[in-house]
């Protein structure tokens, strides 16, 4: 199956001769003086510790630790969200799940995705003279006018959803009948153009692609097999980026959530972040949770001439943080009438500020409390729980959920780890407090008066995809084939 994961990633290597077929980047003018291009790669349960230039003792990642040292590291940089829809969601909308209505997975058989009165980074962009495209992992909703095409997209090859969430070949995916692709103009017409490139790696989820046979005679462990791969993939994209637009264009990498640690060997390292607290009452502190190895992910940002090398950030900084910061670049506006949880850090990449968030909120992606909920608050180096629970461990246990009022509360400065919460009599504790409890309560009355959206999380067996071989991604076609009476299209 690993082939044809590399085949749909790979098409992101060609897509800036895609966009660009006459123009030579290096003669067309000043590069400060255009709009910058935007290359946004999303690694799928990637560990905080998958990275070398993060965790010592990771070897296989040689092209994202040579990114790191011509580019910027970012050192506590947060998903949205511990799992997939939520995550993806946050990134494209600049928006928690509590505002932009996505608060856990849309399966196989939604009928709905990512509401369509959110406004997507790729609509902005589209509205600001960029051509958009993007590759691989959308899980935002496939059905109808939920497909990437009709969210900004010019160009999409992909798939729907993780790759191992299964398909079938009944019934057909286009009962009741798709609306046609929006037309777009063709590469020689988007010539000039900046251009937004979003590539969802299927790469560190099971099942693990790797279409490569070890290098070592004895055989390599699958994670990391897979994980060279994923860094390979990427190094042919920065390659490409250098030879053509390199002067400008920003390229972004980071990941969804953290490792998947219920599937034991598959899964990757969440390094420092290993949540003691939580595995002392069993179940995993890692994807699905908001203990730190749920959520801290790598991230880097390339920009040479205009990001600094060879630097790490430890501003608190978010996937939140790309909408509005990409949004800036581009010299674009941000939509009306919503607010945005994520931050403008343009200063922070250009190296002119180490001032991230004070606060991030983290909700609960799935393993203890309501979906969505913002049970954890990031205050400074201070991290409050009002709710704790484990997702499934490899030894099949779960976590107990676990309410605290007061907060449990763990200073991460001294205790990466979150093995022993603050004493609640001491005065770092009862100095705290109220400010984790303001910051709360802030967030809430900022979100019952916005403009808040609601996610449709109905299964209709009709709306899952079919699995026929010849068309083994998901693709939108801007005419319907003629079929025979009675036959269903399966587009």
């Amino acid at each position: 199956m690993g082939w044809l994961f590399l085949k749909v990633l790979l098409v992101g290597v060609s897509f800036s001769g895609f966009l660009y077929p006459h123009v030579d980047f290096h003669t067309s003018g000043k590069a400060k003086d255009r709009k910058p291009n935007f290359v946004i790669i999303l690694a799928d349960d990637m560990g905080w510790g998958d990275l070398g230039a993060n965790w010592a003792e990771t070897k296989d990642t040689a092209n994202l630790d040579e990114m790191a040292s011509q580019g910027m590291r970012f050192a506590d940089f947060h998903a949205a969200a511990s799992t997939c829809s939520p995550s993806r969601a946050s990134l494209l909308t600049g928006r928690l799940g509590l505002r932009n209505g996505v608060t856990h997975n849309f399966a196989v058989s939604s009928v709905g995705g990512l509401p369509l009165n959110e406004t997507t980074l790729a609509e902005v962009l589209q509205q600001a003279g960029y051509v958009t495209g993007m590759i691989g992992k959308w899980h935002l909703g496939h059905h109808g006018s939920y497909h990437p095409n009709f969210r900004g997209f010019d160009y999409y090859f992909g798939i729907p959803y993780s790759h191992d969430m299964g398909c079938t070949d009944s019934p057909g995916y286009n009962y009741p009948p798709c609306p046609a692709c929006p037309q777009r103009d063709g590469p020689s017409s988007a010539s000039g153009r900046p251009f937004l490139l979003y590539m969802g790696l299927a790469h560190m989820h099971v099942p693990l692609p790797a279409t490569q046979p070890p290098a070592d005679p004895q055989g390599r462990k699958p994670y990391l097999a897979s994980l060279q791969e994923m860094d390979r993939l990427v190094g042919q994209l920065k390659d490409k980026v250098d030879r053509t637009v390199k002067e400008n264009t920003f390229l972004w990498f980071t990941g969804d959530n953290g490792p998947w640690a219920q599937k034991c060997e598959l899964a990757g390292s969440v390094g420092p972040f290993i949540g003691s607290w939580q595995t002392h009452q069993g179940g995993s502190p890692a994807k699905q949770t908001t203990w730190e190895g749920g959520h801290r992910v790598p991230a880097l940002a390339y920009w040479p001439g205009r990001i600094p090398a060879n630097v790490t950030s430890t501003a608190l900084l978010s996937m939140l943080d790309i909408f509005p910061t990409v949004v800036a670049l581009a010299r674009a506006s941000l939509p009306q009438g919503r607010q945005f949880d994520g931050l403008d850090v343009s200063e922070v990449l250009l190296g002119r500020s180490q001032t991230g968030h004070r606060v991030l909120f983290h909700p609960n992606s799935g393993a203890a409390g309501e979906y969505g909920a913002l049970q954890t608050v990031r205050l400074r180096q201070y991290k409050a729980f009002y709710v704790t629970g484990g997702a499934r461990a490899c030894d099949g246990r779960v976590g107990p959920e676990q309410r605290h009022e007061p907060p449990l509360i763990f200073n991460l400065e001294d205790d990466a780890g979150e093995g022993a919460p603050l004493p609640r009599g001491g005065a770092q504790y009862q100095a705290v407090l109220p400010e984790v409890r303001q910051a709360l309560a802030d967030i809430l009355h900022d979100v019952a008066g916005d403009s808040v959206s609601r996610a449709d999380y109905t299964q209709d067996p009709s709306v899952i995809p079919c699995c026929d071989p010849a068309r083994a991604a998901c693709r939108c076609h801007a005419k319907e084939p003629s079929l025979p009476p009675g036959e269903v299209s399966r587009n």
